[in-house]
Parts: C-alpha cells; sequence; structure tokens
C-alpha cells in the first residue's frame, strides 16, 4: 500500500440514512488507502457529511463545517452532500482549510492529495467492510436507489441528488454477500425514493419486489430491511414477496405520510391522498398481521389550519404507528413552500407538535405492550442492547455477543417503550 503511515480521518454525518451509508462507503475508500478512522480532535482531515433537507439542517451543516475547521490544530475540512452540491462555492468561502467535494466517490482521493499522500491502489470496488461496518453500525445500509423525479413543495433534495437511478442487481447482490462476509446478519436497503427501484437483470426489468425476490434467492443473508417507502408503492407485489419471505424481511415498513389531511397533501404536492395511504396499511395489515408501521410527519405546513391539524391527528391515531419521526415544518428557501401564504405561527407549531408527539409515545408503548409474550430475532447492538424485526430497543443479557442475531422472548415493556426479554436456548 502506498502510504505507509495511518492518517486520521474524522467522519461527521448530517441527515439521513442514505447519508450514513455513503459515509460508510467513503470510509471503505480511506480504510483501503490506509488511513485510520478517530475522532475530530485527532484527525488530519474531517469529512462533513451535509444534509439540505431543512433550513435548520443546512444552518447544522455550516455550523459544523466552522466548528471543524476552527479546531486548534486546522485539519483540512472536506464538504461533501446535499448541501455542497447546492452551494458549494458558499461553503468553500466559510474557513480556508475548507475544500467542496460533490462526488462522493472521490472524497477519499481527495483527503488523500491534500494531505500529499500517494495513491496507488485506489479502486472504485472491493470496499473493505469492517465488523461489520467502518463506523461500527451493526445493520450495514445498501444504496440501491439515488435521486428523485417528485418535486414535493417542500423539499429540495431533488435538485441536490438528481434523477432517480437505480443500482444493478446484480451489485446489489454483491454489496450484500461482501457485507456478510463482515459479519453482518442484517442489511437495511436505503434509497432517496427506495419504491422507485427499478433496473434490469438477466434481460427483464426488475423492480423493488423483483429485487427483494433475487436477494432471497441468490443471498443467504438472514434478514433484509427497507428503509422509507412511499405510499403508492406499497402495493400487492411488494407484501407478497415480503409475505413470501417467512421473516427474513423485516415485517416493518415505514410508509412516509407527511400529513393525514388531504387539502394539506395537495398543498405539500404529495402524490397521494389519506385513502390511498388508508388502503395501502390495510393491505400491509393483511398480509403481514404483525407489521410494525413507521412514518414521517410534518405539523405546521404553511397554510395548515386547526381543523387540518386535527383531521392528522386523527389519522395518525387511526394508523396506530409503532414508530414516528415528526418534524416541525421548517422553512426550505428555494422550495415553493417556503414563499407560501399563511405561514404558521412558531408557537403554534410547537403546541400542535407537543400533542402529536405524546400520541406517538402513547401509540409507541401500546404497540410494544401488544408484543409481550411473543418471540422475534433480535440484533444485539451494543452490550445489552439489541433491536428488533419491528425496531423496538430490547434490553437482553449483556454477555450476549454483538452483531449476534438471537431468538428472544418478550416478558415486559419499560415506560420508555423498550422490551426487556431473555434469550431463547435449543
Amino acid at each position: 500500500m502506498a502510504n505507509k503511515e495511518a492518517k486520521g480521518v474524522a467522519l461527521l454525518n448530517l441527515g439521513c440514512r442514505v447519508n450514513r451509508v455513503e459515509l460508510d462507503l467513503m470510509a471503505s475508500d480511506l480504510i483501503q488507502l490506509g488511513c485510520a478512522i478517530v475522532e475530530p480532535k485527532d484527525a488530519a482531515a474531517i469529512i462533513v457529511n451535509t444534509c439540505a433537507v431543512t433550513a435548520e439542517a443546512e444552518a447544522k451543516t455550516r455550523k459544523a463545517i466552522r466548528h471543524a475547521a476552527a479546531l486548534p490544530h486546522a485539519p483540512l475540512v472536506v464538504a461533501t452532500g446535499c448541501v455542497a452540491s447546492l452551494f458549494a462555492d458558499e461553503l468553500s468561502s466559510l474557513a480556508p482549510n475548507v475544500v467542496v467535494e460533490t462526488r462522493k466517490d472521490m472524497v477519499a482521493e481527495v483527503v488523500m492529495q491534500e494531505l500529499g499522500c500517494a495513491l496507488d491502489g485506489v479502486t472504485d470496488e472491493g470496499y473493505l467492510l469492517q465488523k461489520p461496518t467502518p463506523t461500527g453500525r451493526t445493520r450495514p445500509g445498501i444504496k440501491i436507489q439515488d435521486g428523485c423525479n417528485n418535486r414535493c413543495s417542500y423539499c429540495i433534495v431533488w435538485k441536490a441528488r438528481g434523477a432517480a437511478r437505480s443500482l444493478d442487481p446484480a451489485e446489489v447482490l454483491r454489496q450484500i454477500q461482501e457485507a456478510q462476509e463482515a459479519g453482518a446478519h442484517e442489511v437495511v436497503l436505503t434509497g432517496i425514493n427506495l419504491g422507485s427501484y427499478t433496473s434490469r437483470f438477466a434481460e427483464k426489468d426488475v423492480r423493488l419486489p423483483g429485487l427483494l425476490r433475487l436477494i432471497l434467492r441468490k443471498t443467504t443473508i438472514e434478514r433484509v430491511r427497507l428503509s422509507s417507502l412511499e405510499p403508492p408503492d406499497v402495493n400487492e407485489a411488494l407484501l407478497e414477496s415480503i409475505a413470501a419471505s417467512h421473516g427474513r424481511i423485516a415485517p416493518f415498513l415505514h410508509i412516509c405520510l407527511q400529513s393525514g389531511c388531504d387539502e394539506t397533501l395537495h398543498r405539500m404536492r404529495r402524490a397521494y391522498g389519506a385513502e390511498l395511504y388508508r388502503s395501502a396499511v390495510a393491505a400491509a395489515r393483511t398480509y403481514l398481521p404483525q407489521v410494525a408501521l413507521g412514518t414521517d410527519l410534518i405539523v405546521g405546513f404553511p397554510g395548515e389550519t386547526e381543523e387540518e391539524f386535527e383531521e392528522s391527528y386523527a389519522f395518525c391515531k387511526e394508523m396506530n404507528f409503532s414508530k414516528m419521526h415528526l418534524f416541525r415544518y421548517s422553512k426550505r428557501p428555494g422550495t415553493p413552500a417556503a414563499d407560501a401564504p399563511n405561514q404558521v405561527p412558531p408557537q403554534i407549531m410547537a403546541a400542535r407538535a407537543h400533542k402529536m408527539r405524546e400520541l406517538a409515545k402513547k401509540m409507541r408503548y401500546e404497540n410494544a405492550q401488544s408484543l409481550v409474550g411473543s418471540t422475534d430475532l433480535v440484533i444485539v447492538q451494543r452490550p445489552g442492547k439489541a433491536v428488533s424485526s419491528g425496531l423496538f430497543d430490547v434490553m437482553i443479557d449483556e454477555d450476549i455477543p454483538l452483531d449476534s442475531l438471537v431468538p428472544v422472548h418478550f416478558e415486559s415493556v419499560l415506560k420508555d417503550a423498550t422490551l426487556k426479554a431473555s434469550i431463547i436456548t435449543a
């Protein structure tokens, strides 16, 4: 290997699951080149993987870059990701030791060039995964799709990520097999618009349901998990594929909602209404009776009246989500919603968010409570801590090895919806 002395590089991720997967790939490239992954105080270079999903996320990005650049040892700071794609010149001007690289597959090369290191042996393939990922995550992500063709009125990610595109199925299989070789028992299929996945394999069109069937046939991975889906993509073909897997595809569906009110969804320019969402959930629970349901929700979207909020609240209660990611609307400059009339005052947004958050906690606890007495396979992520197939936190014996996939019996539930479980022995 060209560089004999390990170069310390720190990694800072802001944003979504896809960003985390991309950061793992960057880390793998760096490790392959002989770099050590270290804390920022020990780093010759710090990679900041940025997020532009909201104005708040973008502000956090700038703060993180300034903070990293101002460290006493003045490390090289490499900004990449969505904010870098949208505002490269602005980020470059934040400090003299900041550089911007919009191509994430080139970040490792930029780091090595800037540090004055040779680059012999750099390739785009053969990522050296650690146990099981370079950043220590026990459930590695496989990015099978990127970009988005939707134009939601609050979103700028489509500008940063470009048009929808999908990874070749053969490459998906290769990355899953590689993750297994590194010790992974579960992989998470991720994408900006995961349900839009479409590619070719053996001269046939392959969409997400077909890819899942291919993974089940061609690999021995013990569990596959899907990240966020859009409601129209939760169709019969997908649900049949999950049901036929007999648990190898995790019975958890994160179906994005954003609002349970049709008028609000229309202003958001979402490609569905509440009735389509309701039908998708009903079908999911028919095919997968034990399915756990997650979602994303925005409160305080421009024009949201008290009546619209209450309609959304009632809809969420009806859906009985086990996991909710709740956001207060944040103006994103450059999007139609940022200039829309009837912006909701912050204090009203805060009150609505609090009410919805209390509902989310109640539903999560009740869903966890319903699992007491049942069994499941859990992934051990930290000593004494695991995660269930439905993404509930689980307390287990601290002696169980990390990264294990083990059968458990749920015995009780704590107030924070954490399940206490005992290991099932043969």
